[in-house]
């Protein structure tokens, strides 16, 4: 049977807008899909929704839509996007006004029932994370277009392949290929060398979108059009599979995914076989990601230059105590970030950074009593005085939480593109979710020299959030790395490298097919990227901190 191919045009709300019609003609493609959401995303549309009702979708979606519907219809390309984020039907409901007023005859068809939010008071926004099976029922019937509300990133391309190749619930194994498939494409052109650790090996300038060429078994090649920038190798396919992960299973609604089985090969230039992958059913209860307001914060960062930062730091924050002691905000972080470098031949490379980031339920507190203190230090403090930025009077912030409802608390429904309505069931069979034991260590290194050197010189990495969590995937490019690694790099060794995780529960799984490990930092991220609790609040660029960072690796791998 001809495989699927699945393509992908949107890893994020605000990604490429010509991506859309580069798919549709860089060659030959069945399915394209556009993911617009994170768990960001949904707070911000919750926000949008409180001055506009009918603000709830990515408004991105249906300007790209109008310059490419035609030619997605002249070709039978489906598209299946989760851009409806919390209005699905509002998106549906624009999309055909847009074929009506350009004559395009298009059907199309919406998901919903993730929507939570009346469940859980005080949040602004709680969406059950949906499978695949309802984008199925759509496009069974016919549907052009298919958009849904908060599904999983990876129903995007489950949903399409079951369709497709008639998969039942019950396939674990077909699934969880689609699964990973999914899991791969879900963020663009990060498996065609975006955001990648070896970026210098090809030209990345503007990586070309990936593609997934389905099989019947469930087994995928990972590929892009012709001509396209970047690469497909099997470490960039590898980072993203990484990537926002945890232990040996990747769970979701359709299938929980056996990582540890999954067997990588590359077939050809810019061509990688997935193939082995092993699936499971599904857990018994769905994710349901809750969003809420935590209060608010302000944030002003001093400009320190040229001789004694301590000393210039230390009166700051003298003079700020008094404002901040009057009423004290319920979270007040100070940090010091030291650019400057002696006797440097430009101003900003002479400079560091002071950062007061203070955050309280109550915006007067963070407001502009404290940008007035502040402000009022210009004429009366340390020498060179001067601010990144005039503070403001204290924008809120969101907090991002996890809940847990079994498969019946949501009720997925398939609203086809004449309206009917059709129930998609809950999972027959389930599994619980439990640890995979470690499996056994290779054999180590045989002794010899060693030299102190960067991690990355040696393996790639690549990080992510979840919630308050982070994940740092790190993998190795040979046999011999990933010996060295699997008995070098443990929890303890990472707590070391990573001081702000030294008093956290950090978790290590290990990956021996993709010769990588996978650490997990818990609250790390505090409560999570909307609160902006960190410098790096997505955690984005951990795994590169971490390759920074020095250890005695054998000179053979150098």
């Amino acid at each position: 049977m001809k495989p699927l191919r699945i393509g992908n045009f949107s890893g994020f709300y605000g990604d490429r807008s010509d991506a859309l019609r580069e798919m549709l003609t860089g060659g030959e493609v069945d399915v394209l899909t556009g993911d617009y959401l994170a768990e960001l995303t949904m707070l911000i549309l919750a926000r949008d929704r409180l001055k506009d009702p009918s603000a709830g979708y990515a408004r991105t979606f249906p300007r790209q839509l109008e310059d490419c519907l035609g030619l997605a219809h002249e070709r039978g390309v489906r598209i299946v996007t989760n851009a409806g984020g919390l209005d699905p039907a509002g998106l549906a409901g624009e999309i055909r006004r847009l074929a009506d007023r350009l004559g395009i005859p298009v059907r199309v068809a919406h998901v919903e029932g993730d929507d939570l939010t009346a469940a859980h008071p005080g949040t602004l926004a709680a969406h059950a994370y949906l499978g695949g099976f309802g984008i199925a029922e759509c496009l069974r019937a016919g549907a052009d277009v298919v958009v849904t509300g908060r599904v999983t990133d990876a129903a995007l391309v489950t949903g399409p392949a079951a369709a497709h190749f008639g998969w039942r619930p019950d396939d674990h194994d077909r699934l969880a290929g689609a699964v990973v498939a999914g899991h791969v494409l879900e963020c663009g052109t990060q498996a065609t060398g975006g955001n990648y650790a070896f970026f210098a090996e090809g030209d990345v300038r503007r990586p070309g979108f990936p593609l997934a060429e389905i099989h019947a078994d469930g087994s995928s090649v990972i590929t892009k059009h012709p001509g396209t920038g970047g690469f497909v190798e099997v470490g960039t396919v590898t980072a993203q599979l990484l990537y926002e992960t945890g232990g040996a299973r990747y769970a979701g609604p359709d299938a929980t995914a056996r990582l540890d089985t999954v067997r990588l090969a590359q077939e050809g230039p810019d061509r990688v076989r997935i193939e082995g992958v092993r699936g499971e059913a599904p857990p018994p209860t769905l994710k349901v990601g809750l969003n809420r307001l935590g209060g608010f914060r302000n944030e002003v960062v001093f400009v320190l230059t040229g001789l004694g930062i301590e000393a210039k730091a230390a009166l700051v924050r003298e003079q700020l105590a008094d404002a901040l002691a009057k009423s004290p905000p319920r979270e007040v972080r100070w940090e010091l970030v030291r650019t400057d470098r002696a006797d440097a031949d430009t101003e900003e490379t002479a400079s560091a950074l002071l950062r007061l980031v203070v955050r309280d339920p109550d915006q007067r507190v963070v407001g502009r009593a404290l940008s007035g203190a502040a402000v009022e230090l210009a004429l009366a403090s340390y020498p060179g005085f001067h601010v990144l930025a005039p503070p403001g009077k204290g924008a809120p912030y969101g907090v991002f939480e996890e809940a847990y409802v079994p498969h019946v608390g949501a009720a997925h429904v398939a609203v086809l593109h004449d309206g009917r309505r059709i129930p998609v069931p809950p999972p027959q069979e389930t599994r619980p979710l439990a640890a995979v034991p470690d499996p056994p260590l290779p054999e180590p290194l045989p002794p010899g020299p060693v030299r102190r050197a960067p991690l990355g010189l040696v393996v790639g990495a690549r990080s992510g959030d979840k919630g308050g969590n982070a994940n740092v995937g790190v993998w190795a490019r040979s046999e011999d790395a990933w010996r060295w690694l699997a008995h070098t790099l443990t929890a303890d060794t990472f707590r070391r490298l990573i001081p702000e995780s030294r008093d956290l529960p950090v978790t290590r799984h290990l990956l021996p097919n993709l010769r990588a490990v996978n650490f997990v930092a818990e609250g790390i991220l505090g409560a999570g990227v909307a609160a902006q609790a960190r410098f790096d609040p997505q955690a984005k660029a951990l795994g590169e901190w971490l390759r920074s960072r020095h250890l005695d690796i054998p000179e053979a791998l150098l």
